[in-house]
C-alpha cells in the first residue's frame, strides 16, 4: 500500500530503518510493486530455461538433485533460496532514479536472482542450473514471472510418507501430527502449481523403483540427452536443511529403494484429500 510504503521511506530517511511483515518462515514477503514479465527479456534476463523442481519437504528432492547434477549439461547446486534476496530503496531519491529507468523493486529482485543464479551456472560450466529449494512452491507464480521460459518438474511422494519424514528430521521440534499438518501446507503449494503451471510430474517411488525409466522422462521433458552417470552419480555431500547442516553422503553406485509405502490406516485423517489427489488412493477412500 502507498501509505504503507511512505511511512518506511520517512523510517529510512530519518531513522536509518525500515519496517518489514512478520509472518511464516516459507511465507515470501508480499512484494508491494507490480509483479510482471522481463520488460527486454533478451537484455535483462542471463538464464535460458531455467529448471524448478518444486516439491514438498523430505519429498526426494536431494536424490533428484543429485542424479540431475551428474549429468554434464545440468547444474544442481544446494538449495539456494533466491527468492529470499530483497532489493529496498535507501532513499526516495533512488527509487525514482529507478523509475525513470522503468524499474520497480521486483523488477531489481529478478535481476539480482538472474544475475546470482547465473553466475553460479557460469561457474559450473554446464548449460543449464536446476534449483530445488522446497520453498519456492508457495512462490511458483513469482518464479514463472521472472522466468516465463522456467520449466518445472514436480516431484511428489507419498504424503504420509512425508510427514513420517519430516517428524523424524527433528521429533523434538515437531509431533508426528504437526509434521503431517506442517508438510501439509508444503503439499497443497506444489498441488497450486501444479494446476497453473505446465510441467512434468515425477513421483519419488517410481524413481526409485525406476531410475533409469524416470530419468529418461525426464531428459525427454528437458529436450537433453539421457546419461547413464545419472544413475551412478558418486558420492556427494549435499546440504539438505540449511548452510550449516551438512547430511550423510548419498550412497554411491546405486539409487537406494525408499521406505514401504505406508497401509491406509496408518494414513493421518489431514492427508487422506491429497492422498487422494496424488493417486495414492483411490477416490472412494477421501474422507466425506
Amino acid at each position: 500500500m502507498a501509505w504503507q510504503r511512505k511511512v518506511n521511506n520517512a523510517f529510512v530517511k530519518y531513522a536509518g530503518f525500515q519496517l518489514n511483515r512478520v509472518g511464516k518462515e516459507d511465507s515470501a514477503p508480499e512484494p508491494e510493486e507490480e509483479i510482471r514479465p522481463p520488460a527486454e527479456p533478451a537484455i535483462d534476463r542471463l538464464l535460458v530455461a531455467p529448471v524448478f523442481i518444486l516439491s514438498p519437504v523430505r519429498s526426494g528432492s536431494t536424490l533428484l538433485r543429485a542424479m540431475l547434477n551428474a549429468h554434464p549439461m545440468l547444474h544442481a547446486p544446494h538449495e539456494l533460496h533466491v527468492r529470499r534476496l530483497l532489493v529496498n530503496f535507501g532513499t526516495p531519491l533512488a527509487e525514482t532514479a529507478m523509475d525513470a529507468l522503468g524499474h520497480n523493486k521486483t523488477d531489481l529482485e529478478h535481476l539480482l536472482w538472474d544475475r546470482v543464479l547465473h553466475r553460479e551456472l557460469t561457474k559450473s560450466g554446464k548449460r543449464f542450473i536446476v534449483d530445488k529449494t522446497p520453498a519456492n512452491a508457495f512462490a511458483y507464480q513469482r518464479i514463472s514471472t521472472c522466468w516465463p521460459d522456467a520449466r518445472f518438474i514436480f516431484l511428489l511422494r507419498h504424503p504420509a510418507s512425508i510427514a513420517a519424514s519430516w517428524h523424524e528430521a527433528d521429533p523434538e521440534k515437531r509431533t508426528p501430527e504437526e509434521a503431517a499438518i506442517d508438510a501439509l501446507r508444503y503439499m497443497k503449494a506444489v498441488q497450486r502449481a501444479r494446476k497453473a503451471l505446465p510441467g512434468l510430474t515425477v513421483h519419488y517411488e517410481d524413481l526409485t523403483a525406476e531410475p533409469e525409466k524416470e530419468t529418461r522422462r525426464i531428459c525427454d521433458f528437458l529436450n537433453i540427452p539421457w546419461e547413464a552417470e545419472m544413475l551412478t552419480y558418486g558420492s556427494q555431500t549435499v546440504l539438505e536443511k540449511g548452510l550449516g547442516d551438512w547430511k550423510d553422503k548419498i550412497r554411491s553406485g546405486s539409487v537406494q529403494p525408499g521406505r514401504d509405502l505406508p497401509g491406509e490406516e496408518e494414513i493421518p485423517e489431514v492427508l487422506r484429500p491429497m492422498c487422494v489427489r496424488w493417486r495414492y488412493l483411490p477416490r472412494t477412500a477421501e474422507p466425506k
